[in-house]
């Protein structure tokens, strides 16, 4: 009888248990807020989960920062050419001081020196960044963009040469053409050694030199020839579409001094096959 009495007080306290939960269940769906809807809005803006790419700032930009120097040593040399005034005329009767004029054709010869080295390396069997074919092609679009620009500004700046032979003074075309063969030199090469666009750098400043010295030019007109150089080649290789889809072409082929013996000597022309 105490057994059954015992289950009966039980279960009666069980049912008053679930009775308060019941009554309590709302009032807890009151306080506390469903969660909210997930958006769909957007679920097919970005199906890959791959976030967008930082946008670098404008000044780091490949533009800004090819004609970057260039413009500023075009700048430099507008800004200085005043004729024989100025620094000018101070650098001027320094260098009569210092040199003494040289042939005129050393001048014209210099100015290629760089695309003779180019060829050389290349040819010795140093790779160079761009194929045979991809280097014609960015020089001859770095001679147009340098020759057509040169000679505009030599037109409509009609600044009279130290010397007076003709207004064709700004910018100096000689140093133009000595750069712009130095920086595709050092853009070729710079990934296996500084030193190849040292010596075109340095090929190209004394043909400035030269230029001052034979009394061609004024200061201002060098530097901002070298600019013009500089600034082509940079032109020429941002507006290059390498290889469009072509294998390299010439990167087997090698030259090399070679000497045969009684006195002879030569040339001997390798080539390696490639994939």
């Amino acid at each position: 009888m105490k057994k059954t009495l015992m289950r009966a007080l039980l279960l009666n306290r069980f049912l008053g248990i679930l009775l308060i939960f019941s009554g309590l269940n709302p009032a807890l769906a009151q306080i506390i807020p469903a969660p909210p809807a997930a958006d769909t809005t957007r679920k097919y803006a970005n199906p890959s989960g791959v976030s967008d790419p930082v946008k670098a700032p404008w000044y780091k930009g490949k533009l800004v920062r090819a004609v970057a120097i260039p413009a500023l040593m075009i700048g430099y040399g507008a800004i200085t050419a005043q004729g024989d005034a100025g620094i000018n005329r101070s650098s001027r009767e320094f260098v009569q001081k210092q040199f003494r004029p040289v042939s005129t054709m050393i001048d014209n010869t210099v100015i290629f020196l760089p695309y003779l080295e180019l060829g050389a390396v290349a040819l010795a069997g140093v790779e160079s960044r761009d194929d045979r074919l991809n280097v014609l092609l960015i020089i001859a679009k770095g001679e147009a963009i340098m020759l057509a620009s040169t000679y505009a500004v030599k037109y409509l700046s009609r600044e009279t040469r130290p010397n007076g032979e003709d207004k064709l003074s700004f910018p100096s075309g000689h140093t133009a053409q000595a750069f712009l063969a130095a920086s595709i030199v050092h853009t070729e090469f710079r990934d296996k050694s500084q030193w190849y666009g040292v010596g075109a750098y340095t090929i190209a400043t004394s043909v400035a030199a030269l230029r001052m010295i034979n009394n061609k030019h004024w200061q201002s007109d060098v530097v901002a020839g070298a600019g013009f150089g500089i600034l082509s080649a940079h032109l020429a290789y941002l507006s290059h579409r390498n290889r469009w889809g072509r294998k390299p072409i010439g990167r087997g082929i090698g030259m090399a001094p070679a000497y045969f013996g009684n006195g002879t000597s030569g040339l001997t022309l390798t080539w390696r096959a490639t994939k």
